[in-house]
């Protein structure tokens, strides 16, 4: 009879390295497949015999991306750029460490995944934090503005808000406050404005929903932030989401970006590629240098998820229209750190019929999943 996995605490240590384990040939988007087929936020990289050559997690393709690095680029370029980061050396465990022992080695070195490898350094298993300790609440508040009149869906919003859509039977405010609830975000608050009344009569005080919902009435519109301004004690980071946004990107792995490069602000952004139907033409005044025929454009484009720290939220003034955008301005005019975090998981903004449309095919074909 095979023996048992090794238990810690109260999960086993993954063993199955199939949805773990990338050559250092492997393309970043076959290490993206591994990590959300795994859920542990990581990939090892390993030679033929199993050793480690190193570790991507999941900020570190994110990383990747913000450098504009294809996704068809070897995932072993990216271990070549962390050689001189401070993400450089892979944190492991021989795979005897006992369990307080790793969780020790996880605080000390800040990290939420650690590779147990053998004597000759191959590969044995994973151990996570989350089965270490209990799954964490996540020390965050979200905001959800629904107040949103939806002009451009009209004749839909006629009589209900934009938020409150069906999409797959459920409200699509519904779709977000779940997603919230399973990441560990425990209190909610939804900025209304055009007919509040329909979101406060499904939702309730959000027991129904497993998580706490208070109610930030716009009298008029404040903007993308300022409602911001009308909550009071807001002491922990703020996810920010805008209501029209259909999405299943991971809010811990955009916590874990926020807090690792200090930032005041964090924006989601996603890649957009805008395809010119020309040839474009490089020229130095009357000399033509080059011709590229259709090129492909890319781009960030505000995804509509933020993460603030506290103090920002609080720099918003009370009752005063004011856009994220020109929130954003300020704190790079006053020098603060505003980050970008490439959403590479399903997002869709819903403005119009098609989006509409599109997102009720998405749900009904299992499409809005990490």
């Amino acid at each position: 009879m095979a023996a048992a996995p090794p238990r810690v605490g109260r999960e086993p240590v993954l063993t199955d390295l199939s949805e773990l384990r990338v050559a250092p040939d492997a393309s970043i988007r076959e290490a993206m497949r591994r990590i959300d087929g795994n859920q542990r936020g990581i990939a090892v990289v390993t030679d033929d015999d199993g050793r480690l050559l190193g570790t991507l997690t999941d900020g570190d393709i994110r990383r990747a991306i913000l450098a504009g690095d294809s996704l068809d680029q070897r995932v072993d370029a990216i271990l070549s750029r962390k050689s001189g980061s401070a993400y450089a050396r892979s944190i492991t465990a021989p795979a005897e460490t006992d369990r307080a022992a790793l969780l020790r080695l996880m605080r000390e070195k800040d990290v939420r995944q650690i590779p147990l490898v053998d004597g000759e350094g191959r590969v044995t298993g994973l151990v996570t934090l989350d089965e270490l300790v209990p799954r964490e609440v996540l020390p965050l508040q979200a905001v959800i503005m629904a107040g949103g009149r939806g002009t451009r869906l009209r004749p839909l919003t006629e009589q209900v808000p934009k938020a409150m859509l069906p999409i797959g039977g459920r409200p699509l405010l519904e779709h977000t406050i779940d997603q919230l609830r399973q990441a560990g975000i425990g209190r909610v608050h939804v900025s209304t404005h055009y007919q509040p009344e329909k979101i406060r009569e499904h939702f309730g005080d959000g027991h129904t929903f497993g998580v706490q919902i208070q109610y930030v009435a716009e009298d008029q519109p404040l903007g993308t932030a300022g409602a911001l301004g009308l909550l009071e004690g807001a002491d922990d980071p703020l996810l920010v989401i805008n209501g029209d946004i259909l999405t299943a990107v991971d809010f811990r792995a955009m916590l874990d970006f926020h807090r690792q490069h200090a930032a005041d602000l964090t924006m989601a952004v996603r890649q957009y590629d805008l395809r010119v139907p020309y040839g474009v033409v490089e020229a130095d005044g009357w000399r033509v240098r080059a011709v590229r025929e259709k090129p492909v454009l890319g781009f960030f484009v505000n995804a509509g998820i933020y993460l603030l720290e506290p103090a920002v939220a609080r720099s918003v003034p009370n009752g005063q229209r004011l856009d994220m955008t020109d929130l954003i301005a300020r704190l790079i005019a006053d020098g603060r750190p505003v980050v970008s975090f490439p959403v590479v998981e399903y997002w869709l903004d819903i403005g119009q019929h098609a989006d509409y449309e599109q997102a009720q095919r998405d749900v009904q074909e299992g499409r809005l999943v990490r």
